[in-house]
């Protein structure tokens, strides 16, 4: 299919012009020329970086396109030079404005401090129990400048950004309830253990019968039981281990909508009772595939 007229004009302005050999070295050596007129080519060659030769190169070239020219002993650009060098920056500032604009840029964000901050001081940030923290320091992966003084606990406004925010990964636990023991008076105890011997986290039910065995067992401990697969993602991705309690008939449905690249590390907490001594919590890892 060919090109469309716009994509057939990008190729021969702004950024797409550098892509074409030598011009790079084109447009800085006319800006040289026009912003330090240069009298020798070994001085041009330093301030380009770029070998004696590379820059009698770049100079014939030019002369040969009638972009420069040696006028009272120096090297300067032509009326057509000068009109071709403000051309092609500008087409190169324009495109990149354009694409710019296309892009995300977080330039400020906001975060807890972790600890007193003053105004004007590095900060380095991270994730701490999923909420984004600023901590005194430049840190070694992302860091900014407080914009403000703040307390201990207070949001923080952190402008120069820079480097990227280490985001860890937190676990999920299982306590799967076997469906042929919600009968059996002592499941309750067994399942108190089973989520005690969890870290700490958030708790999630899932189906009728977990949330409401939850609520007998840790009947003041909040839970989450709408959006469980959607939360237990969001929360593992943001390193917030999660104890996730189901009937162990209704787990494929969960597995199946955390199925995808960002699947958490799985541990299974069986619970005690039938097969082994009661109330006895053994820890099992697996690795759970998407």
């Amino acid at each position: 299919m060919p090109a469309s007229p716009r994509a057939r004009a990008d190729r021969h302005r702004g950024l797409a012009t550098l892509r074409r050999l030598g011009a790079v070295s084109d447009l800085l050596f006319l800006f040289e020329t026009e912003a330090h007129p240069i009298s020798q080519l070994r001085e041009a060659a330093e301030r380009l970086g770029v070998s004696v030769q590379a820059a009698s190169h770049t100079f014939r070239s030019l002369r040969g396109r009638g972009l420069v020219e040696i006028r009272g002993g120096l090297y300067r650009p032509t009326v057509r030079g000068v009109d071709w060098l403000h051309g092609a920056l500008g087409s190169v500032r324009d495109d990149l404005a354009e694409r710019l604009d296309r892009l995300h840029i977080v330039r400020t964000t906001r975060a807890i401090a972790a600890a007193p901050l003053r105004s004007g001081e590095a900060v380095a940030l991270e994730i701490v129990d999923g909420r984004l923290t600023a901590r005194h320091g430049p840190g070694r992966g992302s860091r900014g400048r407080a914009r403000s003084a703040a307390r201990a606990g207070e949001i923080v406004e952190v402008g120069e950004l820079a480097g990227i925010v280490p985001l860890p990964l937190g676990h999920l636990w299982v306590a799967a309830v076997p469906a042929d023991r919600l009968g059996d008076p002592s499941l309750r105890r067994d399942l108190a253990r089973a989520v005690a011997a969890a870290p700490p986290g958030l708790l999630f039910a899932f189906g009728l019968e977990a949330d409401h065995l939850l609520a007998r067992v840790l009947p003041r401990r909040p839970r989450i039981r709408f959006g469980v697969a959607a939360a237990i993602a969001e929360a593992t991705r943001l390193g917030v281990d999660c104890t996730l309690v189901s009937v162990d008939r209704e787990l494929p449905r969960v597995f199946e909508a955390l199925r995808g690249p960002d699947v958490p590390p799985l541990e299974f907490l069986p619970i005690g009772g039938a097969g082994g001594r009661p109330g006895r919590v053994r820890r099992q890892r697996v690795r759970h595939r998407a």
